[in-house]
């Protein structure tokens, strides 16, 4: 049994790591936005390691609670799961500035703040991994257009992680961005290659894998580690 913090777990990837670890009699803290978390189909057991946290990852004041409400709370694995696809408009002769602003705020800034928030829970742990999903799009070796805030908080995001991963190494705290695959979610679209439950499946086994060898890796859901 480990505990792990998952944000954006009400959709999605999110949603299948909170529903793959509770399968496998993990205690979940998870974030959602909204008036009121999904009622999953959950038993009484399951129902009572699961706990749904209203947050935004941009809010400050949401952000500044947290040690609050989980204080002497170990936490293993978090997951920087919560994302956007960006302003509708993003393309380098039509750009959406203030949506692009807010991919970076979300996509980004968050992920490192999130992280911040939970250094005293992961602390806690004996063997305390961060994992932020990140996306290949946002690999500099690869080669290809439009979507461009996209792309951009995702290139960011890696290299924060990868220097949080240097920053954090004293304190024996793993840190690696993944890319989650091309997932049929509302975000990846119906046509993509693989399911929200088998993304959710790789990841937690990486997740679970990860040693300080691993920090400031970039990897793929499938466990391999993926050219920056």
């Amino acid at each position: 049994m480990q505990t792990l913090f998952i944000t954006g777990g009400n959709r999605g990837i999110g949603l299948e790591l909170v529903k793959q670890s509770l399968q496998n009699n993990d205690v979940v803290f998870c974030t959602f936005r909204g008036d009121t978390p999904p009622d999953l189909p959950l038993t009484q057991e399951e129902r009572g390691r699961l706990t749904w946290l209203q947050l935004d990852v941009t809010n400050g004041t949401d952000l500044a609670r947290l040690p609050a409400l989980l204080v002497n709370q170990p936490i293993d694995i978090l997951i920087n799961n919560a994302g956007v696809i960006g302003p509708d408009t993003q393309s380098y002769n039509d750009m959406d500035t203030q949506g692009w602003l807010h991919t970076f705020e979300v996509n980004t800034i968050a992920p490192l703040m999130v992280t911040n928030a939970l250094l005293n829970n992961l602390r806690l742990s004996d063997a305390p991994r961060v994992v932020t999903v990140s996306s290949q799009m946002g690999a500099l070796h690869r080669e290809s257009t439009g979507m461009i805030a996209y792309r951009s908080s995702k290139a960011a995001v890696n290299k924060v992680m990868q220097v949080l991963s240097l920053e954090l190494k004293a304190q024996q705290i793993v840190v690696c961005p993944v890319h989650p695959g091309w997932v049929q979610t509302d975000m990846g679209g119906s046509e993509a290659d693989i399911t929200a439950e088998q993304s959710a499946s790789g990841i937690l086994a990486l997740a679970r894998g990860l040693t300080m060898e691993d920090s400031g890796k970039f990897y793929t859901w499938e466990g391999k580690e993926h050219v920056w």
